[in-house]
């Protein structure tokens, strides 16, 4: 897979996912192209805003008043989408707009809030930008505004270029358009995430000390739950490593990204619907990773709130107690207290009774 191949993959995931995305390229790359052809293949209606021809009421709403008071009414595009009860808002050439206009934009990324017009959380957010020493009077990107955003490099190449003139530039390859994680792999690849800043606390904030590093990804508490949703994501779709690194790399920056791939890496614990399926299903030996393997597994199964799932945990977690007695009695305390009505407690809890009374559950 080529590293155009890659960011194209990892922004189809990425927007499948509902993740604000920032496209960083060169311009007459092609950057815009693919996103009206990705908006195409997954039967999203697009709207393009250029940020240096826009003001900031484009995006704070022009103010209106009406006979009950002031109404910040919202530009044509934000309606069409509100109407359209789904899309993709293309935001390009970010990095002409001067910081007013960034600062206006700043609530449509985070809240999709147009004026006084609320878009459709099924609104999907995408921009594009040249780096700011190539953009006409280009500006770096403020702070948050990069913090709310998983920047992906784009890079093309002679081969790229000649393949598209040949079979043409759509982002539809033929395969099946990526789909959402499920809120429980979500939570899943969060508890993982949190068990990396467990052991690493110090990654959990960096803000950046310089206008370079302000406009890139950083990591801060936000980042990272937008990294997790980008590891569920790639997962769910069995994505190649490089598309799932450019994601966490793109969410929280390369240091910390990196790093975290790492640590995941060096895990390889099985997926918590593996476990589920098959409680037998072999373990990790070191205690951390059993550690981190149980948050995974009581993560996926409270998201996912059936008796059905609830009930199989406890088989692996009894499996954990009979060599790992006080990695257990965390995850025991979690799942016992989040029963879901119907839910019959099996035989293996009976075996754990020393554990949940330690744990305080028991008499």
């Amino acid at each position: 897979m080529t590293s155009n191949q890659t960011v194209r993959e990892a922004l189809a995931v990425a927007v499948a996912a509902n993740l604000p995305v920032l496209l960083w390229g060169d311009p007459g790359t092609g950057k815009t192209s693919t996103v009206l052809a990705l908006g195409e293949r997954l039967g999203l209606p697009v709207e393009a805003v250029v940020g240096s021809i826009r003001e900031p009421s484009d995006f704070a709403g022009l103010p209106v008043v009406r006979a009950d008071g002031t109404w910040f009414a919202p530009p044509r595009w934000a309606e069409r989408l509100a109407t359209a009860g789904t899309g993709l808002l293309f935001l390009d050439e970010l990095t002409t707009a001067p910081p007013a206009v960034q600062a206006a934009m700043l609530r449509v990324v985070l809240e999709r809030t147009v004026g006084d017009l609320t878009l459709p959380t099924t609104v999907r957010i995408v921009a594009a930008a040249n780096p700011p020493g190539l953009a006409a009077d280009g500006w770096e990107l403020t702070a948050p505004l990069a913090n709310r955003l998983v920047h992906l490099t784009w890079e093309v190449s002679a081969a790229d270029i000649a393949e598209g003139f040949t079979r043409g530039f759509a982002a539809d390859d033929g395969s099946p358009p990526p789909t959402a994680p499920t809120p429980a792999q979500v939570a899943a690849a969060k508890a993982r995430i949190g068990e990396f800043l467990r052991v690493r606390p110090e990654l959990l904030l960096d803000v950046p000390d310089s206008p370079e590093r302000a406009g890139r990804g950083w990591p801060s508490p936000r980042s990272w739950a937008m990294a997790a949703t980008a590891l569920a994501a790639g997962e769910a779709n069995a994505s190649d490593e490089p598309v799932i690194a450019a994601l966490l790399v793109g969410a929280v920056g390369e240091g910390a990204g990196y790093e975290a791939l790492t640590w995941l890496r060096t895990l390889d614990l099985p997926a918590p619907e593996t476990l589920l399926a098959n409680p037998d299903a072999p373990l990790p030996e070191r205690a951390d990773r059993r550690h981190a393997l149980l948050s995974a597994l009581v993560a996926h199964v409270l998201a996912d709130g059936t008796v059905d799932s609830w009930e199989r945990a406890w088989a692996v977690i009894g499996r954990v107690a009979r060599s790992t007695t006080d990695v257990a009695a965390t995850s025991a305390r979690t799942l016992a207290a989040h029963r879901p009505t119907g839910a019959t407690p099996p035989t293996t809890v009976l075996e754990l009774a020393p554990i949940l009374r330690a744990a305080g559950l028991l008499p």
